[in-house]
């Protein structure tokens, strides 16, 4: 984004604004080899909120959400990222006589690192700031997948690194008497404090600090937000602003996923696809799991039967060392044991099928959990819940479990979700019951190191039978 850029004043009587389109180059280098698939949350479109405090930052950041009404819009405070104060700083604080309205009471250079990572699709550990301790506090709170995330403080276009990562900077605007209540209400009711501290703050550094360092920031914001909430016309052209980034990247990625559709007619399956051989047991049991007549007892008894073998088979990817041991007979075996901790991740509600049967196979193995849902409009996939092992990168082998696979959609999203967590692609292992080979061929072009089990190749296009049978709804 320019450094300098035109200014527009939003009033009721005024309905033109300004919205920049993210022209940002895709970089190549190391991800070259998946340069043509991007998740929908890559290259997140950061909205910027900034103003005096008071002005109502919070409060239309809150109603531009609410009028959205999509999971993936993140409000993330500027406030969380105040440094922690030592013993004198603190006891300044507890005075009312530290000044917390200068930017170096902030730390941006860690708020920067926080926003790069978001940027490049990572997970980011936001801190946690206590306004009464005056501290901050041990546990972090985690940021991932956002398509939007709207960062709003009192200096939130303060620093130029900052700005630079933004797609959008709006400045909120209210009178000083306006603020000054907001801040002895907040305060009072969210903060601990009492009056005269807060009036005393207000007079020794929020108001001099305000023409030193906040209304500059009015010099590089696209959007100047008279009235915050009240202001209508603004509050509609910032949140047609996000639906249309939101529409942008819905195109790109159902783009993306066509153009890997057309590059794999031609081409065989990899080598890294492992069908599970078709004998006699494993059709005996199919044509059970198959059959229209089959009870529901027997359907989940055989098709559990299925998914240890599928484990199994998964588990042979698995990293292992040498290892002796001496038998009963008191002779040495040189054998083998995995080389570290083997742990799953279900794909839900499918996956959920295949659980039974893991833990047959690996009776304690640590499991996470995603949910991924296409669209119902676009046929997207979108990624709606996500909880995974706090330490699944460093585990030697991780099992992505689901019980259909077609197009592949879902799948790529729920690699691309642990290769984003620090997980390397050749510890990966699919496992799936059915898999459609356009599924295989897009998740194997954009994830070459990964490893993919299959129970038996379906078609392209095929309902998710399995889960319902399984789960009886």
């Amino acid at each position: 984004m320019p450094s300098t850029t035109s200014t527009v004043i939003v009033s009721e009587n005024t309905s033109n604004g300004a919205a920049k389109k993210n022209g940002q180059a895709k970089a190549d280098g190391a991800i070259a080899k998946r340069a043509h698939y991007a998740p929908p949350w890559a290259d997140v479109s950061i909205i910027g909120i900034a103003g005096s405090s008071g002005s109502g930052k919070s409060t239309l950041s809150q109603a531009i959400v609410q009028k959205l009404n999509l999971p993936w819009v993140v409000i993330l405070s500027i406030d969380s990222f105040y440094k922690s104060l030592d013993e004198e700083a603190s006891r300044k604080a507890f005075r009312c006589e530290y000044d917390f309205d200068a930017p170096d009471a902030l730390d941006f250079d860690v708020l920067v690192d926080k926003l790069r990572d978001l940027k490049a699709g990572k997970r980011a550990e936001i801190p946690v700031y206590s306004f009464e301790k005056h501290a901050r506090l041990e546990q972090t709170t985690s940021i991932y997948s956002p398509h939007v995330l709207i960062l709003e403080g009192i200096f939130a276009l303060h620093d130029p690194r900052v700005l630079d990562l933004m797609d959008m900077r709006i400045f909120c605007e209210a009178d000083a008497d306006t603020c000054l209540s907001r801040r002895i209400l907040r305060d009072q009711r969210e903060r601990g404090r009492d009056v005269e501290g807060i009036i005393k703050q207000w007079f020794n550094f929020v108001k001099p600090n305000f023409e030193k360092y906040v209304n500059p920031q009015r010099n590089v914001a696209d959007v100047i937000v008279p009235r915050g909430v009240e202001n209508h016309v603004a509050m509609t052209m910032v949140s047609q602003f996000i639906k249309q980034k939101l529409l942008e990247k819905s195109t790109h990625h159902r783009a993306a996923l066509t153009s890997l559709e057309l590059t794999a007619l031609s081409q065989p399956l990899s080598r890294k696809v492992h069908i599970m051989k078709q004998t006699s047991q494993m059709r005996g049991m199919n044509t059970i799991i198959h059959d229209i007549d089959t009870s529901p007892e027997d359907f989940i008894f055989y098709f559990d039967r299925l998914a240890a073998l599928l484990v199994e088979q998964g588990l042979n990817n698995a990293a292992f060392v040498s290892k002796q041991v001496l038998t009963p007979h008191d002779k040495p075996y040189l054998g083998l044991e995995p080389a570290g901790e083997v742990s799953a991740v279900i794909v839900l509600r499918g996956g959920a099928s295949l659980e039974a049967g893991l833990h047959r196979v690996i009776t304690d193995c640590k499991t996470g959990r995603m949910l991924i849902q296409s669209n119902i409009r676009t046929g997207e996939p979108e990624l709606h819940y996500l909880t995974l092992p706090k330490d699944i990168d460093t585990h030697a082998s991780v099992l992505l479990l689901d019980a259909q696979m077609s197009s592949g959609g879902s799948a790529l999203m729920a690699v691309q979700v642990l290769v984003d967590h620090g997980v390397k692609e050749e510890k990966i292992t699919v496992v799936t019951y059915s898999a459609g080979r356009m599924g295989l061929h897009r998740l194997t072009q954009v994830f070459p190191d990964i490893t993919v089990v299959v129970g038996n190749l379906c078609l392209d296009a095929e309902e998710r039978w399995v889960e319902k049978r399984y789960f009886r709804c």
